[in-house]
């Protein structure tokens, strides 16, 4: 008689890999989406919903991902300052455009991991940088080629 167990990976067991994905030229909702399960660790076959045993996720080129349509003037991110009447927002395309266009990659991962103590800590697993440099050469990340997956990855 075959007996199948489901296995349920301990922390101490998790080996996580790096990954390098450059981000010019992808969709950010794709590349989100992608990333998100990469750090949940949802590609692999010993996935447990309760551990931490996503990838470390190095993203390059923040400052040149896209968005389809009339997203990059339509989608606005909304912030309060605590002050009465305090509501503050900015476009994609002004967030791309100003200091920190990695945040735009961050809140768009943000929003598809779980809420919750680890969710933060897979966030911390997630590495974004607006250029072609990161100091995340000593882990040898392995790079992933997103738009050779599906050719809806890439625009233009």
């Amino acid at each position: 008689m075959l007996t199948t167990q489901t296995r349920s990976l301990k922390p101490a067991e998790v080996k996580k890999g790096w990954v390098l994905i450059d981000a010019d030229g992808l969709v950010l909702g794709r590349l989100a989406a992608l990333v998100a399960n990469r750090l949940r660790g949802k590609h692999k076959p010993q996935f447990t919903p309760h551990v931490d045993c996503g990838d470390h996720v190095v993203i390059v080129n923040a400052d040149k991902v896209r968005v389809t349509g009339a997203k990059s003037e339509q989608s606005v991110f909304y912030w309060h300052t605590g002050y009465p009447g305090g509501i503050k927002g900015r476009t994609i395309r002004e967030r791309l455009e100003g200091r920190f266009p990695e945040r735009v990659i961050e809140k768009a991962v943000e929003r598809m991991i779980t809420r919750g103590p680890l969710g933060r800590k897979q966030m911390k697993n997630l590495h974004v940088y607006a250029g072609a440099e990161h100091p995340h050469a000593g882990a040898q990340p392995e790079t992933l080629d997103v738009a050779a997956l599906n050719r809806k990855n890439k625009l233009g």
